[in-house]
């Protein structure tokens, strides 16, 4: 059986999320319409909101139920 090799990050999701979102904006600014520049809008999105649910997530107030 072949064992799973692990890494470990050294930024935590939040800050990866958001230098991905950053970078992709930038890039996204830079370069002409066309499916390549949709399909990256989409995985900014995407990322965003997967930022806004790890965020809530972790927030202090979320309380587990009861």
């Amino acid at each position: 059986m072949q064992t799973r090799r692990r890494f470990k990050q050294t930024t935590s999701f939040q800050d990866r999320l958001s230098d991905f979102i950053a970078g992709a904006r930038s890039e996204a600014d830079g370069g002409p319409g066309g499916a390549d520049h949709y399909e990256l809008l989409k995985k900014i999105r995407q990322a965003e909101t997967a930022a806004n649910i790890e965020r809530w997530a972790t927030s202090p107030e979320l309380q587990p139920p009861k």
